[in-house]
């Protein structure tokens, strides 16, 4: 069971991945971003529930809507926000921009915005880990679209036979950029399919932070024990659009928008917290400012810091001269 203080670090992650969220937007709107954000506002107990329930040594790899999971992996924000808006200091050195980064020093494999690529990802991780006979959990996140790409299919089925310690984590936030679950899918629920591979797939409330911990540890678990792949299907819902052009609305109802918002998985932990005596409001509204103070300062701070140099282009790149003949 989580104790008083892991309640409380969950819930300053969760308001920390929203500030984030928050201020690059904020930051797009005044065209100091390169590139597109693609919000996680409305999704933070998923990043949130598995991130806390990992180990340090634990992998993790995370798709186009992923800055949520590498705050909650615990990545430098400041070094975040820098590849985020281009900068020398970033991640991969201004050069990935928010879609294309990693860092092994925090068990962050990398994201990338071809959907579907998480998984085999995270399935050769956990490949790795099997062989070298070590402790790692691999860990990758995807959205509900990514579930109808092939190669998603084949890598689960390897995983399946191989027992490998892998957690699949399905966002299903209800639509893949426009087409809703209804359009798409033939079946109620994506974790269905797990079975078809071998192995427990599990559909649960995403907005649950603590819930979504516990059905984390419990596959971390039995992944290390040499149990094999677990599927977690987290229902969820963005509240905001599918990128930063997008008002989110048309392929959606506002109705449909500002029901989910009423299920805030950040007011949740926090409603739960106050209720069980754990936490006052006075002591929520100074977390919250002090975690969006700091939000700001990154942001200056990042804003101000160089961009990559020109020659830096071809750092990182190579070519090999085939003899022919």
């Amino acid at each position: 069971m989580l104790n008083t203080a892991k309640r409380k670090e969950m819930l300053r992650t969760m308001i920390k991945v929203r500030a984030f969220e928050e201020k690059l937007n904020d930051l797009f709107q005044k065209k100091a971003m390169f590139g597109n954000p693609h919000s996680y506002r409305g999704q933070e107990a998923i990043a949130v529930g598995v991130c806390s329930a990992l180990e340090k040594e634990d992998l993790i790899a995370s798709y186009h809507r992923g800055t949520g999971h590498i705050v909650a992996k615990g990545a430098d924000l400041y070094r975040l926000m820098c590849e985020c808006l281009g900068r020398l200091d970033g991640y991969s050195k201004g050069r990935g921009g928010k879609m294309h980064m990693g860092d092994l020093s925090f068990g962050f494999l990398g994201n990338t915005g071809t959907v579907g690529a998480t998984v085999p990802f995270a399935t050769g991780a956990a490949l790795a880990a099997k062989i070298r006979g070590s402790r790692e959990v691999a860990v990758g996140f995807m959205g509900d679209g990514a579930m109808n790409q092939g190669v998603v299919h084949e890598a689960m089925n390897f995983a399946g036979l191989w027992k490998l310690p892998v957690v699949y984590v399905i966002e299903n936030n209800l639509y893949a950029m426009t087409v809703s679950m209804e359009r798409s899918v033939a079946i109620k629920q994506l974790a269905e399919r797990a079975a078809a591979y071998g192995f427990e797939g599990k559909a649960i409330d995403g907005n649950d932070a603590e819930l979504v911990f516990d059905e984390t540890q419990r596959a971390a678990e039995k992944a290390r024990k040499g149990g094999g792949a677990t599927l977690l299907e987290c229902m969820t819902y963005r509240w905001d659009g599918h990128f930063g052009g997008d008002p989110g609305v048309g392929y959606r109802t506002r109705e449909e928008v500002e029901e989910w918002k009423k299920r805030c998985p950040i007011m949740r932990l926090k409603k739960k917290l106050i209720a069980a005596g754990e936490l006052t409001e006075a002591e929520y509204e100074k977390i919250s400012a002090a975690v969006y103070q700091e939000l700001e300062e990154v942001a200056v701070k990042a804003q101000a810091a160089a961009l990559p140099p020109a020659e830096a282009e071809m750092d990182g790149v190579y070519a090999r001269e085939v003899a022919h003949g």
